[in-house]
């Protein structure tokens, strides 16, 4: 699957807002955003065009896709199943990306970002329910206990983001047991637990076309 490797200040700004893919130097005055706040490239700078419905609607979906760090089939496939599910369609895409487990364990501040929590589930440092889990679009349900692997909580990184948490905050559907190295899902996450501002009914309408 075809993954951004490149630098992702750019991201930010290509967007216009914090989408925090860099850790902790996203809080700081280093972050490539607060420091050049236009879009990236040649033009960056220029005035700015209105955009077209679909241009806000294509727009929207870049955003939420690299806010998770996933691709476009997988993300389509979470508007699919969104779409089957009981409820409103957006809520319930939401719902799904929070349910990730590569997100769960940014929430619970195991990781000080998307990309590195993907890359630490890769690696098999976590367990779901006492069961070693590698796959980071598992998708966690109400209940459910992650832990870092006993051998695993040496790991300097997760000990760094775990002091840090605090700055960040845990959502409140997530109960952090920092001491022992883990977390328990409360209950699945609603739309109101998130705060980014993401519009995604925009991108209900650009797949439903």
């Amino acid at each position: 699957m075809a993954r951004y490797i490149g630098p992702v200040c750019r991201l930010c700004r290509r967007e216009d807002m914090k989408l925090f893919l860099k850790g902790e130097r996203c809080y700081t005055d280093k972050c490539g955003y607060e420091r050049r706040s236009y879009p990236p490239g040649q033009h960056g700078q220029a005035r700015r065009r209105k955009r077209s419905d679909y241009g806000e609607q294509l727009r929207e979906k870049q955003k939420v896709k690299r806010i998770y760090g996933i691709a476009e089939r997988q993300f389509r496939g979470y508007y699919h199943k969104a779409a089957r599910a009981k409820g409103v369609t957006g809520d319930k895409l939401i719902q799904l990306l929070e349910r990730r487990l590569d997100n769960v364990v940014y929430r619970m501040g195991f990781a000080s970002d998307h990309a590195e929590a993907r890359q630490l589930v890769r690696h098999g440092h976590f367990k779901v329910g006492g069961h070693r889990v590698d796959v980071p679009s598992y998708l966690v349900r109400e209940g459910d206990v992650v832990e870092v692997r006993e051998k695993s909580r040496k790991i300097e990184r997760i000990s760094e983001s775990l002091a840090a948490v605090e700055r960040r905050g845990v959502p409140g559907w997530i109960a952090l047991d920092k001491d022992n190295f883990k977390a328990t899902v409360q209950t699945l996450p609603t739309r109101e637990d998130v705060t980014l501002p993401i519009r995604e009914q925009l991108i209900i309408e650009l797949y439903s076309k």
